[in-house]
């Protein structure tokens, strides 16, 4: 007798627990994750108390998200775009007109060529900090440059395109870098791989000094009410760190490989990335047989309980960072493959949508 196979999973299915979307409508916001593997950029919203939206863009290997009041900056493959929210265009879009409450459109870019930038965010006077993994240090994204090299460990010789240490995460305090993480202290190219599962690092940029040693794969470290947070990636860990001391207290364990972390008010989402099992690294993590799907884990900080979670069924593998729109339900965002963002046009005043109807 012959059976019919399972069908494949639509493209960017995915399952989330229900009471997720009543919290987002409570919350009044809207969740924003990076995929480089997938090529996307998504927004997930609630539309009622009961359902998700998903928005997937395309963007070139999207890593780094920052926002900063009505602006938002994503960091791709050779260049960081900015892009610009307009709740009146979003109004009057044309393609779904009365749908969205806001619209990020392009309106800047910076072409910084092939750096690997990973954690990326808004400093004081509007300037943008990343984290350029490829060159191991912080740098200062403007048009005057590919970019202006503002820190590196001290361990680190010089710049070289080389992927020392795997300087990968960074955390921002008065809107001047603070607190780094990295998987090692390698001062050689590609030096971090041998102990990529055991030897890494969170830094305070201010002083050079070495806080902790011998972490499980650092990422994504958060200044949250003046503590310092952060994922360790090879075990699946929420933590809090004393900087002071460089131990830690777990807050919480998730069941995958943890990376890109961001709060609204008591509750912080983590990003959850699947692993490879032929991975001759991952694949003997302890965490790899828990690690079958991508997506968020929502955690209520002050108790770390697991309160929802999304997990995806199809097309998305990775994460790479987590961010919240707050203030917003549904909004919409346009990338610069299709023509609809250079047909939608704001002034200090008015906007318009290229029709010569003013819309404002």
């Amino acid at each position: 007798m012959n059976q019919t196979p399972p069908s494949a999973p639509p493209p960017f299915s995915f399952t989330y627990s229900p009471n997720l979307p009543e919290l987002l409508l409570q919350l009044r916001c809207t969740l924003v994750l990076s995929t480089f593997q997938a090529g996307k950029v998504i927004f997930l919203s609630a539309k009622n108390e009961d359902e998700l939206a998903q928005l997937p863009r395309n963007f070139a290997k999207p890593m780094g998200i920052a926002l900063h009041g009505e602006k938002m900056a994503i960091a791709c493959l050779d260049e960081v775009l900015v892009l610009v929210n307009s709740p009146e265009l979003a109004t009057h879009y044309p393609k779904k007109p009365a749908t969205y409450d806001a619209l990020f459109v392009p309106r800047a870019s910076y072409f910084t060529g092939q750096i690997d930038i990973h954690d990326l965010d808004w400093g004081t006077g509007g300037q943008l900090f990343a984290v350029n993994t490829s060159f191991s240090c912080i740098i200062k994204i403007d048009d005057n440059y590919s970019f202006t090299p503002i820190w590196k460990p001290p361990f680190i010789s010089h710049l070289a395109s080389e992927d020392r240490c795997h300087l990968n995460g960074m955390a921002l305090l008065d809107g001047r870098p603070k607190y780094v993480t990295a998987f090692s202290t390698s001062d050689t190219s590609q030096g971090w791989r041998p102990d990529v599962t055991t030897g890494g690092i969170v830094m305070d940029v201010e002083s050079g000094e070495t806080v902790a040693r011998n972490l499980p794969m650092p990422h994504s470290p958060r200044l949250f009410d003046g503590g310092l947070y952060l994922l360790l990636s090879a075990t699946g860990e929420l933590v809090k760190m004393d900087v002071k001391t460089g131990k830690y207290d777990v807050v919480t364990q998730l069941n995958g490989f943890v990376r890109g972390l961001c709060r609204h008010g008591d509750y912080v989402f983590v990003g959850l990335s699947k692993l490879r099992k032929s991975s001759s690294t991952f694949g003997k993590l302890k965490i790899a047989d828990q690690a079958l799907s991508a997506g968020v884990s929502v955690v209520h900080l002050p108790t770390g309980a697991l309160v929802a979670e999304i997990r995806y069924q199809a097309s998305v593998d990775e994460i790479y960072d987590v961010q919240i729109i707050p203030g917003y339900q549904r909004p919409g965002i346009l990338n610069t493959e299709k023509p609809e963002y250079k047909l939608g046009l704001t002034t200090p005043e008015t906007t318009y949508w290229a029709t010569g109807e003013v819309r404002g």
